[in-house]
């Protein structure tokens, strides 16, 4: 389904111009709001009916057993899945004595906006109750982006035709029933009623309730209050159990008189503190969120995004739809992080329960570098975060028989909390992602407090793993065997060019760091031998090549293997790993995701221009793209190596993953990864923009279909401004203490505040479009073009 067939076009907001009962789970999703901390999924306000009910704690989670036929050593015993704790949303409604519920009665009108300019979900329903007494509810949403504990609705409702008696009932739920999960072994664990209820309490217009779960140990607290206003006079009742809490407004209203009530909510959790800790610290923050109330809440929020789009927003001419799907993606990318503040940036997000609310490598790889440039401290806090979790990555390492940390493949608390499974257990890239994320952080930031205090711990760390799991060969080469790279359809392989190259680059950033701060170095035991290792094993790792083909293999001995039989392969049978044993997927040549190419990408000053283009297009003929991680990256490197149509084509598949449900999984929250590809395809494809070297570099080039590009990042204290457009490209230092320094193609520029360079764009060459398996090339964006020529 396209967004267009429910979402009307528009730059700012998505609007839904329809409701869709039977497409409730998906809209969810898209209409969710989020600060990092706290996460609302886009639930209608009468809480029936419903798609999938949810609210979450950043970082609260429930455990459960990871059962196998046989046990082995190391393999993780207990996962972890993100539950969904007490729920504020409700607000039902009784016109006369019957309850307002779409699914009865007649609805003249129902329209959704989330503005991604106010960070509010706005509401406006007209219906007919089946007595035929006809009510206007409009309703306002947000979760507070300047009051990380709280949340907000602002409530009214009047009469059209008739005097109405109207009830309104204000709730908090705990242990709400959710729907049976579906076959798709990517949903979440659905674990049943996960909070154990230790106290509650009402107290005129205001209630809390205190749970904590029952295996991890976790103390969560929620708390509502409100203001009401209104012309006539209203009765108010609040009374509560152990799992429920309920204000209820009662009042008569002529047509036209409208009733207003302002609901504000407040939520914690913590392992440590005492429940009278935690009911004061929500009855805090609820107290602060009063003062402000509504009008200062909204105006806050505001305020917030106003900063935010000054510098993140990306400007398009020429396609509307991915106008606005590059802003609704920043405003979730944003809404994932700003608040988390040393927690994780789940895969899905806040948005919903999928892959069991888990953090993957995504964060460091596509999510971080688009926060680095746009929203810096927000990147800083999640690598705190990762720094917080290193005593037990060290413990892992140790299980595992390695030195330094290893970094979980899917974990909340810090944990491995992932099941036995070659491709992920083997997948050690992750270090490597997460030291490239302090690298390109600390080149953008110039960060040197971040620098001793997190980022060398982390580099160091990470590095000991490396040189733990590597070993030298008699020739003095470095190897590291039995890994998994970022393809999950190749599994415990011998130097992946993705890992070893990545890895490299961890050990030459440990390396420098422990120099520019030998004090800290001394004090994580590093000395000169240690950094010697270091240095020499970066120096000396293995890049696979094949010679016949003039390829990269994906891994060692990779283009030796049969390739997949895609002509037999139904178009049914997409996602392979649904269909075929992983064991057959390992020992072919199929990737299911961008490996070798994402090396490509990152690491592209370890690659000629013409090793790019062959790499690109031998693996276009492997890649199914059966994981959302892969477009953004093949547009990338599309757009570099020449292939601007069909760099155009990935971008479009990125930046409408979650609004046209590609993945047919939008249902269980929207992918961060993806949403997050949508500002790297623009912004590292077509402005051609790398941060490999001290400066920021770029070459930019426009494909047909987009007739101008204009972005904004942050370098530093400084902000530059980059517009690109057919035949030009200008750059402005919007702000900054003093000059910038880039480079443009082959030519270094130094920019001065206030001042614009412009330069001409060279058109790169034009190559015949690769072929991607049977079925699976993206979806053309400039279908008037057939030609197989860029």
């Amino acid at each position: 389904m396209k967004a267009s067939d429910t979402y009307a076009v528009e730059p700012w907001c998505l609007r839904e111009t329809r409701l869709e009962l039977g497409d409730l789970a998906r809209s969810e999703s898209l209409f969710a709001l989020s600060n990092g901390h706290i996460g609302l999924r886009g639930n209608l306000d009468e809480g029936e009916p419903f798609g999938l009910p949810g609210t979450y704690l950043n970082g609260c989670y429930e455990r459960r057993p990871l059962p196998y036929a046989e046990a082995g050593y190391g393999y993780p015993e207990s996962g972890q899945t993100v539950i969904n704790v007490t729920n504020g949303k409700i607000m039902r409604l009784l016109v006369g004595d019957e309850p307002f519920d779409l699914r009865y009665g007649t609805l003249r009108a129902h329209e959704r906006t989330l503005d991604f300019r106010t960070g509010v979900l706005q509401r406006c329903v007209e219906w007919v109750s089946p007595a035929g007494q006809a009510v206007q509810l409009r309703t306002q949403r947000l979760v507070s982006f300047t009051h990380r504990a709280v949340a907000a609705i602002r409530y009214e409702l009047q009469p059209l035709d008739t005097a109405s008696r109207l009830v309104v009932q204000s709730e908090l739920v705990a242990n709400e029933e959710l729907p049976r999960p579906h076959a798709d072994p990517r949903v979440a664990a659905v674990l049943a009623s996960p909070l154990v209820p230790e106290a509650s309490d009402v107290r005129a217009l205001s209630a809390e309730l205190v749970h904590r779960t029952r295996l991890s140990g976790l103390r969560v607290a929620a708390a509502m209050d409100h203001l009401v206003d209104t012309p006539s006079q209203v009765s108010t009742d609040t009374t509560h159990d152990d799992d429920w809490a309920r204000t209820t407004f009662a009042t008569r209203l002529e047509p036209g008189q409208v009733l207003c009530i302002d609901k504000v909510m407040a939520w914690g959790w913590s392992q440590a503190r005492s429940l009278p800790a935690m009911r004061d610290q929500v009855a805090g923050a609820l107290s602060g969120a009063m003062h402000s109330g509504w009008t200062g809440l909204a105006r806050e929020q505001r305020e917030h995004l106003d900063q935010f789009w000054e510098c993140a927003d990306v400007q398009i001419e020429g396609d509307a739809e991915l106008q606005q799907a590059v802003r609704f993606s920043l405003f979730h990318v944003l809404q994932s992080a700003a608040r988390a503040e040393r927690r994780p940036i789940p895969a899905k997000g806040l948005t919903g329960p999928g892959y069991d609310g888990h953090c993957f490598w995504d964060t460091e790889t596509f999510v971080l570098p688009v926060l680095t440039h746009t929203v810096p401290h927000a990147t800083a806090d999640v690598l705190r975060w990762r720094q917080d979790t290193l005593p037990l990555a060290r413990e892992r390492a140790r299980q595992l028989t390695l030195r330094g940390a290893a970094f979980p493949w899917r974990t909340i608390n810090g944990e491995e909390c992932s099941s036995y499974w070659p491709a992920g257990t083997a997948a050690f890239h992750v270090n490597a992602d997460i030291a490239d994320a302090v690298v390109r952080y600390l080149a953008a930031t110039e960060d040197e407090e971040f620098e001793h205090d997190t980022g060398l711990e982390l580099l160091v760390e990470t590095a000991r793993l490396w040189r733990s799991l590597g070993h030298r060969t008699l020739e003095g080469r470095f190897r590291i065997d039995g890994i998994t790279g970022p393809d999950e359809y190749s599994a415990v392989a011998d130097n992946n060019v993705y890992t070893n190259l990545m890895a490299a680059r961890n050990l030459r950033a440990a390396a420098g760091a422990a120099a520019r701060h030998p004090r800290h170095a001394a004090r994580l035991g590093v000395d000169a031998d240690e950094v010697a290792a270091w240095r020499d094993a970066a120096a000396n790792v293995i890049v696979p090549w094949d010679e016949v083909l003039g390829v990269h293999p994906q891994s060692e001995a990779f283009t030796a293997h049969e390739r997949w039989n895609f002509d037999d392969t139904p178009p049914e049978n997409y996602p392979l790993l649904l269909h075929y044993p992983y064991f057959d997927l390992y020992r072919k040549q199929v990737v299911k995701q961008a490996d070798l190419v994402l090396a490509l990408h990152l690491c592209g000053d370890q690659f000629t221009s013409e090793q790019k283009r062959r790499d690109f297009d031998y693996y276009e003929g492997l890649t199914v793209r059966d994981s959302s991680l892969s477009a953004c990256t093949q547009s990338i490197v599309a757009a570099e190596v020449g292939h601007l149509g069909l760099a155009y084509d990935y971008a479009a598949e990125a930046a409408f993953m979650d609004l046209h449900d590609l993945e047919h999984n939008t249902r269980d929250g929207l992918h961060m990864a993806a949403l997050a590809g949508a500002w790297l395809t623009l912004v590292h494809g077509f402005g051609g923009m790398r941060d490999h070297g001290q400066h920021l570099a770029f070459r930019p080039q426009l494909p047909e279909g987009i007739d101008r590009l204009t972005f904004g990042v942050a370098r530093g204290a400084s902000r530059l401004r980059v517009d690109v457009m057919p035949q030009e490209v200008a750059y402005t230092l919007m702000a900054g203490p003093g000059p910038l320094t880039i480079a443009h193609q082959d030519e270094s520029l130094t920019l001065v505040v206030g001042d614009t360079v412009a330069r001409p764009i060279g058109r790169r060459p034009r190559h015949p479009r690769p072929q991607q398996p049977p079925g699976r090339a993206p979806v053309r964006r400039r279908t008037q073009d057939p030609s197989t020529h860029e």
